[in-house]
């Protein structure tokens, strides 16, 4: 399996779930304090901890630390994850476009 493959895997899985695909959405409007996501999530603080576990692993998500406070983790949305998934996506879409007028093509003819 290719290296992109892993990736987009990763990024699929990290998807998968409705609260971290809510995390996401709340954090494309900006960087958030993990208490935060937690608030406006609803969820207590150990459960939007492994939320955000896997969106990192999952590399959607990057975590810095305000340089005045090393226990305040700060989540924000990374790029490039979304950018190979809608790669991904459109290449499906080319693909599955050809054959349906491949297969329109063949109904046609026969």
């Amino acid at each position: 399996m290719s290296v992109a493959a892993t990736r987009l895997d990763r990024t699929l899985e990290a998807l998968a779930d409705p609260e971290r695909r809510r995390a996401v959405e709340i954090l494309r409007q900006g960087p958030r304090r993990a208490g935060e996501l937690a608030a406006e999530l609803g969820l207590p603080p150990p459960a939007m901890s492994r939320h955000l576990r896997r969106l990192r692993l999952g590399g959607l998500v990057e975590e810095s630390h305000p340089p005045f406070d090393a226990r305040i983790r700060v989540y924000a949305l990374r790029p490039e994850p979304v950018a190979e998934l809608k790669a991904w996506l459109d290449a499906t879409e080319r693909a599955w476009a050809e054959q349906l007028t491949a297969l329109k093509a063949h109904l046609e003819a026969g």
